[in-house]
């Protein structure tokens, strides 16, 4: 018995966030409609030309504006640009002669990522000591049955 197997759809809401794009900006055709998985894998295999434009200039979603900007969305949040998509041209700006939130925001991300860098090297120094514990523990284990077998 065949099946009639209707194509998976998306909204075109999570459709933009898969092609990191704003929605808003999109053509009216790709706003108005479901996504199928397909026409989402066509679009990311060859985008057309409205697809590099937006990548490339923008506008840009939140967050790609707060990744180029080097800070958290709730950085954005915070400096109460949250919904602002800003074109590739006015983050260069803002990057060019940074605000002073911009300033702040960038130093807090890199307080966060050095922080993070710090529990990560504690963490996998953590794992090795662990590891050589265990390790000796099996050895010594290893002894003691060996030496058990020795003695019947």
């Amino acid at each position: 018995m065949a099946s009639n197997k209707t194509p998976q759809t998306m909204k075109p809401e999570t459709a933009a966030k898969k092609l990191n794009v704003y929605l808003p900006a999109t053509p009216d055709e790709f706003q108005n409609q479901p996504v199928t998985r397909e026409t989402l894998n066509e679009l990311l295999a060859s985008p057309p030309e409205w697809l590099v434009e937006l990548r490339k200039n923008g506008p840009h979603p939140r967050q790609e504006v707060a990744r180029k900007l080097g800070i958290s969305v709730s950085g954005l949040a915070r400096s109460e640009m949250a919904d602002a998509a800003l074109t590739t041209a006015e983050i260069t700006a803002l990057l060019e002669a940074p605000p002073a939130w911009l300033v702040t925001e960038r130093a807090t991300q890199a307080a966060v990522r050095a922080e993070n860098t710090r529990v990560n090297e504690r963490d996998a120094g953590l794992r090795v000591l662990a590891e050589e514990k265990a390790r000796k523990e099996q050895k010594q284990a290893e002894q003691a049955e060996r030496h058990r077998q020795q003695q019947e």
